[in-house]
């Protein structure tokens, strides 16, 4: 190990937005998307609320991939990697939510298995396989979440217990809001919104804003500003060759990672899995969601121009 001077890459935004229903997720991370891109045809909604990403087709040709249930956190990771495949360069995913509380989402998968808290022990791994293809995609991600009023059931001090009314809580797993690069609360039908976690220093503690391609705009800067990195250099689509031993010990954790992902059968992951042992409890989750994927294949929608089928 050895100390080196800090200094900041170039990085992929990974942004969330949050809200109501009404209060404007979508067409925000849309008109963020654009600011990114000045490309609608490099845009891509994966939508999961009942193909409501169309109803902005007015504003470009962007793209749309409706994804149904079952919202199983590998179906969420099947639809990133067709994005990354088609040369997207922003993935909004409208919305999170349903991977966590949807039909097939996690907490309906802890029920079938029992409910029991060891049974967070299967589920875990697929959640967090999902957060990491979000964290490592070659795309700019923005994600929008669903918040609801959070309740608690409080002793009041004359004994009796209260309903205790404690604003709104994103409706996804505890601890989400920590991985993104920017969170956006929008707080109200006028799409005001508010940073509740800003890495970047652009909105933290400033006033209230409407969320324009502007903002986009402003937010690429910051990401591109920093000193180009190797990993941004990979190309994320090259698989590693298995049979060349040589690369058994020169194979990063993350050409691995993209490795995991162009398996195509379960034999070809499990030849990956026993060449590389080094990496077999960092990158767990990773194989055991890229097996479950390959298992029970699913073919979501292919991608349709603002919403129509092909």
């Amino acid at each position: 190990m050895q100390l080196k001077q800090s200094q900041r890459q170039q990085v992929k935004l990974r942004l969330g937005l949050s809200g109501a229903s009404g209060f404007g997720k979508t067409k925000s991370a849309l008109l963020l998307a654009y600011g990114m891109t000045q490309d609608w045809s490099k845009i891509a909604v994966i939508d999961t609320e009942n193909s409501s990403a169309s109803l902005y087709s007015d504003l470009g040709n962007y793209n749309v991939l409706d994804l149904q249930a079952p919202y199983s956190p590998e179906r969420y990771i099947q639809a990133i990697e067709l994005c990354e495949k088609s040369n997207i360069s922003v993935v909004i995913i409208d919305s999170v939510s349903h991977e966590w509380n949807g039909t097939g989402g996690c907490l309906q998968i802890h029920e079938q298995l029992g409910g029991r808290f060891q049974d967070w022990s299967l589920v875990t791994p697929r959640h967090q396989a999902f957060i990491n293809k979000i964290l490592q995609s070659s795309c700019h991600i923005i994600t929008t979440t669903r918040r609801k009023i959070d309740y608690s059931l409080d002793v009041g001090s004359n004994g009796k217990t209260q309903v205790v009314k404690h604003g709104t809580k994103e409706i996804t797993r505890d601890g989400f809001e920590y991985e993104l690069t920017i969170n956006f609360e929008l707080i109200n039908e006028n799409h005001l919104a508010k940073a509740s976690k800003d890495r970047t220093g652009l909105f933290m503690n400033k006033p209230e804003l409407v969320i324009t391609s502007e903002t986009g705009r402003m937010i690429l800067e910051w990401c591109n500003s920093g000193k180009k990195s190797e990993s941004n250099s990979i190309n994320t689509s090259a698989s590693i060759e298995i049979p060349q031993q040589a690369q058994q010990v020169e194979a990063t954790e993350e050409e691995v990672y993209n490795a995991i992902q162009d398996c195509n059968s379960v034999a070809e992951l499990l030849a990956l899995y026993r060449q590389f042992p080094r990496y077999h409890n960092t990158l767990k989750p990773d194989f055991e969601a890229r097996k479950t994927i390959l298992i029970h294949t699913v073919n979501p929608n292919q991608f349709s121009r603002n919403g129509h089928q092909k």
